[in-house]
């Protein structure tokens, strides 16, 4: 996720596959349906913040355009909170002080939204969902797949709707692999054979390959090795190890890459510096964007057997007037129809929340090629547990990477900082 300029870092859900039942629907309402407005009635402006840039920031304002053409007394205001998701987190938070301050509804991971659930700061949207004139009337009838409800809930609430969500995929260099007879992996394991053939063949001039998210690479591939993401995890365990070296002895040997300065992996590898990448489903629109001319790409499911669920999802505050939440709710409802889904999908590369978007040829026939290979990288996903400390402590998982490869890359020793990560990581459980 470019967060701000991608989707790339946070990831957002819980421990285990996301299960395919329905969602349940006893949850209990802040506000029954008696209360919410039938109909927009005045003039009404809803406030949204985000964090987006290039094409889904102008997917997303083509978007609210159509929704205020289609309902003329609604005005959504859409306020740009940063250059990043983490801009955005930090503008909620220091917010949430002063709560008249905040918008109708924003963007967010539910992981960020825990102490404003606590003070009562967040609409129980359930209420709206089973309402029939702003909402579908059940959770069955939004076409939204059960299990992105579900990673959108906070202390069994149903808080938020899935909006841009996505996994995460291969993307390969066409030209380059075929330049150097190398196969398109599909196992960890022919990754990195992978990687090492391009940058012997290239005599060194391209890196194999990278991971955009350190996080989501750590937490995946200890999923892989059968650890759930914890505070049981030991940072400094043999199975941690056998993760963190995979990726250092890589660095270390010239085969693997880390974005570092460059921040995405799209950057190098548009460039043809590297050839191969792990990162979200976002990243095609940014790749065809910026790809040299002289070179052709591909899209591969992700080469292992669980991958991420991550993305936002839409949160109402509470502070806003009944007519604010019932016009907001509409907007939600529209941004995740088929129609509507089905263009920011194509437009973004995210992944649409709609099944009917999902399922329909329109989308599996499109232009692009991530809707061709969703369906084979998607069967097992797996997501950031929503408990107490288990976002801080992703990111910690991903900094500690980030110094661990720092010094792969000088070819120095990095015992010391899985040592010290390790520290870290426990600390960051038990803030």
């Amino acid at each position: 996720m470019r967060f701000g300029k991608k989707l790339l870092t946070l990831a957002c859900a819980g421990v285990a596959a996301l299960a395919l039942t329905a969602c349940s629907n006893g949850n209990s309402s802040s506000s029954s349906s008696s209360k919410i407005p039938s109909k927009i009635t005045k003039k009404t402006t809803v406030t949204m913040w985000y964090a987006l840039s290039g094409q889904p920031e102008t997917s997303l304002k083509q978007l609210a355009k159509e929704f205020e053409q289609k309902n003329p007394k609604v005005t959504i205001k859409l306020e740009n909170q940063g250059s990043s998701y983490n801009d955005l987190q930090a503008k909620i938070t220091s917010s949430l002080q002063s709560p008249s301050n905040l918008p109708t509804i924003t963007l967010a991971y539910s992981n960020w939204m825990f102490t404003a659930a606590k003070n009562n700061l967040l609409v129980n949207l359930d209420s709206y969902i089973k309402n029939k004139n702003v909402g579908w009337g059940s959770y069955a009838d939004s076409n939204i797949k059960s299990s992105l409800w579900t990673s959108a809930k906070i202390g069994g609430k149903q808080y938020g709707v899935p909006f841009n969500k996505s996994a995460e995929m291969l993307f390969y260099n066409k030209t380059l692999l075929k330049k150097y007879n190398v196969k398109v992996p599909t196992t960890m394991a022919e990754l990195q054979s992978a990687a090492q053939k391009v940058y012997q063949k290239s005599n060194g001039k391209v890196v194999g390959a990278g991971f955009d998210s350190l996080s989501n690479y750590y937490m995946l591939a200890m999923k892989e090795n059968g650890t759930n993401f914890s505070s049981k995890i030991n940072f400094a365990s043999a199975a941690s190890k056998k993760v963190i070296n995979y990726y250092a002895n890589g660095v270390k040997a010239g085969y693997f890459m880390q974005a570092g300065t460059q921040k995405y992996m799209s950057t190098p590898f548009s460039n043809g510096k590297v050839a191969m990448f792990i990162g979200s489903t976002a990243n095609e629109s940014y790749v065809q964007q910026g790809l040299n001319k002289k070179y052709s790409y591909g899209v591969a499911p992700r080469p292992s057997t669980w991958n991420i669920q991550q993305g936002t999802d839409i949160y109402m505050f509470s502070h806003a007037s009944a007519m604010q939440k019932a016009a907001a709710f509409k907007f939600i409802k529209f941004v995740t129809s088929k129609a509507s889904q089905l263009k920011w999908a194509e437009a973004t590369g995210y992944m649409p929340v709609n099944t009917a978007s999902l399922n329909s040829s329109a989308y599996k026939n499109s232009k692009n090629q991530v809707p061709k290979q969703l369906a084979a990288t998607t069967k097992h996903l797996y997501y950031v547990p929503n408990i107490k400390n288990a976002e801080s402590a992703y990111m910690q998982a991903g900094s500690n990477m980030q110094t661990i490869l720092a010094q792969a890359q000088k070819k120095q020793s990095w015992t010391s900082a899985i040592n010290s990560g390790a520290s870290k990581f426990k600390a960051s459980w038990q803030q």
